[in-house]
């Protein structure tokens, strides 16, 4: 790890959860430079939903580079493009009854969800933005500024204006109605929240801590925004492409956003963002919004592979459910076997995680459960919640194997804080 040490950002992060130098992976397992095996219940924090490497999109990648095609091309049409278009419409939009725009946006998930921003300002001709406690939009200078949590809300991180924050599904009690408490915002003059161009939601707040919006939340949030003529963006980032199960995490709500970001486990592994909206919010001008890779063909090539392989049919959905119930079967256990720690099981689908109410608990489960090879994370405000990110497509025996091994680490820290 020297040379690391001497030579990189103190800026570093994940490199200090995970203490070794990795070199391979495949599916849900990785091999760090010494040939030891860790089994990957992170998933590159959502990226990686059809695990390492996936052979499909392996193969046509390495073909596509072989053939010397377009490797960067900007925002022109080429072949890649337009089939990866051509495959999201036929298994993911038309399906659904989708009609959606599609704007290529820099490679990751916060250019993706400036630029939602950018534009829904544009169309309404208004500045404010409506985000939710505890939510997370990534860290360039507009994703913060809808960023709930303290540690990124300090002056160093730059302006924060024209955004109003509002309560999450749950934040102030299970006594308490959030859409009631916005839609008395949006309906008193005095409030001091000018009416927003449009709102900002996580159906589940990933990093923010699993808080998972119910359905009648979600409608209700939906109809409110038509009612006040504000656009509704969804940020499906991380715990979309099938995380949830279904493929859009809202798709359960039956509600239809005017806008979707989309990144992470949407390039199959590669950098991309893809941003959906409604035609009529498609009000750019040509180049209005650029960035040098806003077409990424490895992940156009990755994409179609994948997109074709797990979703002309419902098994993955299917899949999710399953493998849900084991690892939520798993985690109920935990909490059972230690009331004293009041611990919380949250999440949806394949977004899972327990929250121990204890300083540093999260962390030092984590910490050991690295120590027997099992690659996980916390999350929360105050990393209050082991979060279990597991590839959609993993084997049954690894589940197993990687939930004995933090049920272990568990166990172990509880045992010592008791």
């Amino acid at each position: 790890m020297e040379v690391f040490e001497k030579h990189e950002s103190q800026v570093r992060g994940y490199i200090r959860s995970f203490p070794v130098v990795f070199d391979k992976a495949i599916g849900a397992e990785l091999f760090d430079e010494d040939g030891n095996r860790f089994i990957d219940f992170f998933a590159g924090a959502g990226t990686l939903n059809y695990g390492h490497n996936p052979e499909a999109a392996v193969e046509a990648s390495i073909k596509y580079l072989q053939d010397r095609r377009i490797a960067h091309g900007l925002d022109k049409a080429t072949v890649a493009k337009k089939t990866f278009i051509e495959v999201f419409v036929k298994y993911i939009l038309e399906p659904r009854g989708y009609d959606y725009k599609m704007q290529f946006t820099g490679p990751t998930g916060t250019n993706c969800t400036e630029a939602a921003m950018k534009l829904a300002r544009q169309v309404k001709g208004r500045a404010n933005i409506v985000a939710f406690t505890n939510g997370y939009h990534g860290h360039t200078m507009g994703a913060l500024a809808v960023t709930g949590n303290e540690a990124y809300r300090d002056a160093s991180y730059g302006s924060r204006g024209a955004v109003s924050f509002m309560p999450f599904d749950g934040f102030l009690g299970d006594d308490i109605d959030t859409i009631h408490v916005f839609r008395r915002f949006l309906e008193d003059h005095g409030s001091g929240m000018e009416t927003p161009a449009a709102v900002i939601v996580e159906t589940v707040q990933g990093e923010g801590g699993i808080n998972v919006a119910s359905t009648d939340w979600l409608q209700r949030l939906a109809a409110l925004c038509k009612e006040f003529d504000i656009l509704l963006i969804i940020d499906d980032i991380q715990v979309g492409n099938g995380r949830t199960g279904k493929f859009f995490s809202f798709e359960e709500a039956g509600i239809e956003p005017d806008m979707v970001c989309l990144s992470k486990s949407i390039g199959g592994g590669n950098p991309m963002a893809l941003l959906l909206m409604k035609p009529e919010a498609d009000v750019w001008s040509p180049g209005e919004h650029t960035g040098t890779f806003r077409g990424n063909s490895m992940a156009f090539v990755a994409a179609t592979e994948l997109i074709q392989q797990y979703w002309a049919d419902d098994k993955l959905t299917a899949e999710v459910a399953r493998k849900s119930v084991i690892m939520l079967e798993a985690l109920d256990g935990l909490r059972d076997e230690f009331p004293a720690l009041n611990c919380k099981v949250r999440g949806r689908g394949l977004v899972l995680g327990i929250e121990t109410p204890v300083a540093g608990f999260s962390d030092k489960v984590a910490a050991r459960a690295f120590e027997k090879r099992l690659v996980c994370e916390t999350c929360g405000a105050d990393s209050q919640v082991n979060k279990l990110f597991v590839a959609l497509n993993i084997e049954d025996e690894l589940l197993h194997e990687g939930l004995a091994l933090f049920r272990e680490a568990f166990r172990e820290v509880a045992q010592e804080t008791l």
